[in-house]
């Protein structure tokens, strides 16, 4: 009796463990990885359904945005290159495949009028990512990995802006997008990174030029901070990038740490070691926890305010943290016992969802905070897959095994755009603005005839022709009186804006935000205030922008929208700008 009641308390203790413990990882294990590598694959792909018949590849469901989408195809292909598991490699390549657009650089018709460069900037990254790892290619007559990549480069390129703040590339790519005014630093990493693996990948130095100036603008910007290394998020062109967002997230430091890390592959030069080994440094203000080596987005974690796009982030500062020790295969030492350690802490917390394994955002308490999402499990997938770097091969060039197709001219129908592309339509003739002409005077009479038969008085004595100058003078007297009074609406309206010219009220249209709210950020260590210069120009009035890769409007769940800047008047200036992704 006593042995079956043992027998018993042991199976008890089995199911609560099971209940409460999904992953017992051993970061030392290359199949232990694997196994929970796969099973957080299958959690991830759960919540895509653009391969389903009647959707549309690529997409990710509401409330997740079209960059996240393709920033998991490069998990995905993560999830190929580190296990050898092709069980997604088809969903990826439609995913990739099929959001390119029209002229092959990823901006489709679907997304061009809320679409930004760091938006585009994540495609790019993935595919050449599809590149580098020898992904498998695409059919002959479909676009090509590497062809992708530099399409997005060389339309991001040609936006290069020196009219305000002597460079860098706006966060919008159309001018009626709020966000239009505001260089943010995700997408100058992005444009970044890019550019510097192309240069390792193909040799061509004016990528190289190009990943230099960018660092270069970086650093005069002051975006990037040379004292502690961290990297800000971004500043508006209002101020001539002199009033910086002072926010750090993971992914800002995370794309300037995988440009840095491939030039120093392709220079082998002390002075991009040296910058390596800085932002490397400034990384680790992501990490806390009881011995400060768990990986925290802790701009917002710690006062739970991260949004959907800010449940990702971890993905990508893991993702490229990763990459950066194939390139710099000293930085392994430094980095891979935070990464261990914060892959063992990720995998203990996954405890949610029908299948109790589900993965939450908070890593360093061990405990499930019941989240889950893409980004969540993004993130914890690619901190686990971490652990088999040194057991994957190195990243391809042109001259070591790569097979991709590039295309140098890539992106040329859209250089220069900030226009959507509309239907093709063939040129208006004279003969076609005749028939509009005829066809415009037609209906204006047919609408002056159907008038005057409503207005005719079928109980009156007069004939037709009488009643309609008599309504023909009664018009003309309504509208004589009618212009008298709007002429005088009209001076008055007139002395009312001079009257606030005068008082020094300025009104501006574009100060209103999506839903009429004020929101700021909270305060935390981490939201460090950046100098504002006495002279920077400021509004005589508070104006409030918009700071988000959120099409304007939506989601309309404010929790998930928190992603607002204010920028202050000169008199509020101990007030630093805020952003909120």
């Amino acid at each position: 009796m006593s042995s079956l009641l043992g027998r018993l308390a042991v199976g008890l203790l089995l199911v609560a463990g099971q209940l409460t413990t999904a992953y017992d990882l051993d970061p030392d294990s290359p199949d232990s990885v694997k196994s929970v590598s796969k099973d957080m694959a299958a959690d991830l792909v759960s919540f895509y359904n653009g391969n389903q018949p009647g959707n549309t590849p690529g997409l990710l469901p509401d409330p997740y945005f079209w960059w996240e989408a393709g920033a998991m195809m490069g998990t995905l292909i993560d999830y190929w290159y580190y296990t050898g598991d092709d069980t997604y490699n088809d969903l990826t390549s439609q995913a990739l495949l099929f959001q390119v657009g029209e002229t092959n650089d990823y901006m489709p018709r679907n997304q061009t009028r809320t679409e930004g460069n760091d938006d585009q900037g994540f495609w790019g990254l993935s595919v050449m990512s599809a590149a580098e790892y020898k992904f498998p290619d695409p059919p002959a007559d479909q676009p090509q990995w590497l062809a992708l990549a530099q399409a997005v480069f060389n339309t991001q390129a040609a936006r290069w802006d020196t009219e305000h703040c002597a460079g860098g590339l706006r966060w919008q790519i159309f001018t009626w997008n709020n966000g239009y005014d505001y260089k943010n630093s995700i997408s100058q990493a992005c444009f970044f990174a890019l550019g510097a693996r192309l240069a390792l990948y193909t040799g061509n130095q004016s990528y190289a030029d190009w990943a230099d100036k960018t660092w270069d603008w970086m650093i005069a910007t002051k975006l990037i901070n040379t004292k502690n290394w961290a990297v800000y998020d971004g500043a508006g062109i209002e101020t001539n990038c002199t009033v910086l967002t002072p926010y750090q997230f993971s992914y800002n430091v995370g794309g300037m740490i995988l440009g840095a890390a491939a030039m120093y592959n392709m220079t082998e030069s002390q002075t991009w070691k040296t910058r390596l080994d800085n932002l490397l440094e400034g990384s680790k203000v992501f990490f806390t926890g009881p011995n400060n080596n768990i990986m925290s987005e802790v701009a917002c974690e710690s006062v739970n305010t991260c949004n959907v796009d800010e449940q990702s982030f971890k993905a990508y500062l893991t993702r490229w943290l990763t990459m950066m020790i194939k390139w710099a295969p000293h930085t392994y030492d430094v980095i891979h016992p935070y990464l261990r350690a914060s892959s063992v802490a990720a995998a203990k917390q996954c405890k949610g969802g029908a299948n109790k394994r589900m993965c939450g955002l908070i890593w360093y308490d061990g405990k499930y905070d019941n989240t889950t999402g893409v980004g969540q499990q993004m993130a914890a997938l690619e901190i686990t897959m971490s652990n088999l770097i040194l057991n994957s091969s190195s990243p391809v060039t042109a001259d070591t095994g790569g097979t991709s197709v590039g295309d140098p001219g890539g992106g040329g129908d859209d250089i220069g755009r900030n226009q959507p592309k509309g239907p093709d339509y063939k040129p208006i003739t004279g003969a076609d603005k005749f028939g509009a002409a005829v066809l415009t005077l037609l209906a204006i009479a047919t609408v002056v005839v159907a008038m005057g038969f409503i207005f005719l008085d079928e109980t009156s004595p007069q004939g037709p022709v009488a009643q309609f100058k008599g309504f023909w003078s009664s018009a003309s007297a309504a509208i004589t009186t009618l212009a008298a009074g709007g002429g005088f609406a009209a001076a008055a309206a007139a002395g009312r804006r001079r009257s606030n010219k005068e008082k020094g009220i300025r009104i501006n249209e574009k100060s209103i935000l999506n839903n009429g709210e004020s929101e700021s950020s909270s305060k935390n260590p981490f939201s460090e205030p950046v100098m504002v210069t006495p002279d920077s120009t400021r509004h005589s009035v508070v104006s409030q922008r918009r700071l988000s890769n959120m099409p304007i409007g939506w989601p309309h769940n404010p929790s998930v929208r928190n992603s607002v800047v204010v920028a202050e008047s000169s008199a509020a200036a101990s007030s630093e700008d805020q952003r909120q992704r």
